[in-house]
């Protein structure tokens, strides 16, 4: 059965930490365990939770409850109030039930002084690391057999009752959502007709679409990756703006972190035209995707393609001609010599930015869509490379187990946050007595968590600002994104 991990990593040389891994967690299977009476209660929160998926679409966490409740029992001795309807609301009920309240949260705190739990919600994480991990060899080493089948189970029980898949768990779906979760089942082994029909719903819902020439620009360039899409439909992603001088305001240094720390990597895959090796799935992929065979899709005009789903702002004329510009006239140059010498120039300098970035965290990365594309580049980079190698156990950071599947987070958790919230919260309840024992593992999670080091080297050549202070989840996650950082 599946356990979360706290705080453990060990001495292990491939996984660098600041702290000794305080705050880290994972989840790993122990085939071995012997806990009928908590497999039997999770595999009921998973029946349960596929029954009423269309109706409850988030899940409680009860994998870990069940966890933490045998680890921490609740030593409860304060009766449960219940007040009638008349009945006045006095401090002695108030006090009682804060303390019933407390003492439970108190159980689902971790040995290290925080509290983890789920950070999921969006469809399109998940596809990115499949398809990095596919194109790399590595699907099978990296994701054992029971991974896949818990990413399985999330895939399907987040599935659209048309069919599709929406850009978060919540949502309606969407040509992105749709596309990258179908590949994504197909990568995971399931086939065009598997899931009790449900893939042929879901890939139903894309041909009726318009089929993946309609995917958004973060799709398209997925696809490409993947070689179920070429990279002639997609809009540049030219890796020389990072040569432009940064006063200029369309410097991607002045970006936001998360916008930056994305296209960075991005661009370089495009600067390369990578493609993953073109292999029997590949090719019925690109049957199954397209309303028109796969020799006959017009790139030029797929670069611009949006579903009306996934349009939440229409391209302004100006973006379009912009866009036109560099496809037609910048990129043939820099394909070709001299302009190569300068594009291989850019690349060089994309890849010392992506190297920075995974080293100042440890190689977690700023969030899960640049982990995934800075290891995918740095395996174009070199296959062989320590960089990659230092990815792979940072990639376990950002799954997590719920009743619902395996999901990949937004962040690698957010435990930090969390921790200083419910700090926040029992010294209002002015209980602190009776609760020091909680407060003070926080404390010391908190404190352990300080980040008391500014980024090495010249931060305007890197732009970043100062660091130091606190973070939101783990000190290994510590960096400073830059001048337009909002972390």
């Amino acid at each position: 059965m599946w356990r979360l991990k706290i705080a453990e990593g060990g001495a292990d040389p491939w996984l660098p930490t600041k702290n000794a891994h305080v705050g880290r967690q994972v989840w790993e299977f122990d085939a071995a365990a012997d806990d009928p009476d908590a497999l039997a209660a999770v595999d009921a929160a998973r029946r349960e939770f596929t029954a009423r998926r269309h109706q409850l679409k988030h899940s409680a966490d009860l994998p870990m409850r069940i966890q933490l409740a045998k680890e921490n029992p609740l030593k409860l001795d304060l009766p449960a109030i219940k007040l009638g309807e008349n009945e006045d609301v006095t401090e002695e009920a108030v006090s009682t039930t804060l303390k019933r309240a407390l003492s439970t949260f108190s159980t689902l705190q971790a040995h290290d002084g925080h509290w983890p739990g789920d950070y999921g919600g969006p469809m399109f994480l998940m596809p990115g690391l499949l398809i990095m991990l596919h194109v790399t060899g590595a699907l099978n080493t990296v994701l054992s057999s029971e991974h896949q089948k818990e990413i399985r189970r999330y895939l399907y029980n987040h599935q659209n009752e048309d069919g599709g898949w929406g850009l978060h768990i919540e949502g309606p779906s969407t040509m992105f959502g749709s596309a990258l979760t179908y590949v994504s089942l197909r990568l995971l082994g399931e086939g065009p007709d598997s899931g009790d029909g449900a893939m042929e719903k879901g890939r139903n819902w894309i041909l009726d679409h318009g089929g993946a020439t309609y995917i958004t620009s973060w799709g398209k360039f997925w696809l490409a990756v993947l070689g179920v899409f070429d990279w002639s439909g997609n809009n540049p992603l030219p890796p020389e703006i990072w040569m432009l001088p940064y006063c200029l305001p369309v410097h991607p240094g002045r970006m936001w972190c998360h916008c930056r720390m994305v296209y960075l990597p991005m661009c370089y895959v495009y600067g390369k035209r990578f493609v993953g090796q073109i292999t029997p799935i590949i090719l019925e992929l690109r049957n199954e995707l397209f309303k028109v065979p796969y020799s006959e899709v017009d790139w030029d005009s797929a670069r611009n393609l949006c579903a009306k789903e996934d349009l939440y702002y229409p391209h302004p004329l100006i973006q379009d001609i912009l866009w036109a510009t560099l496809h037609k006239f910048v990129e043939p140059v820099m394909m070709h010599w001299p302009g190569n010498k300068l594009r291989e120039k850019s690349l060089n300098h994309v890849m010392q930015h992506v190297h920075y970035e995974d080293e100042n965290t440890r190689y977690i990365c700023i969030g899960p869509v640049n982990k995934v594309l800075n290891m995918l580049a740095c395996w174009i980079e070199d296959p062989n490379s320590e960089a990659f190698k230092l990815h792979i156990p940072r990639i376990y950071d950002y799954l997590w187990v719920a009743e619902d599947g395996m999901k990949m987070q937004g962040y690698n958790g957010s435990q930090l946050w969390d921790t200083a919230f419910a700090v926040q919260a029992i010294a209002a309840t002015d209980l602190i007595e009776e609760f020091a024992p909680t407060l003070k593992l926080a404390h010391d999670y908190i404190k352990n968590s300080q980040v008391v080091d500014d980024c090495p080297g010249d931060l305007s050549y890197w732009y970043r600002h100062i660091s130091k202070g606190l973070i939101i989840a783990i000190k290994d996650f510590s960096r400073n994104s830059g001048r337009t950082s909002g972390s």
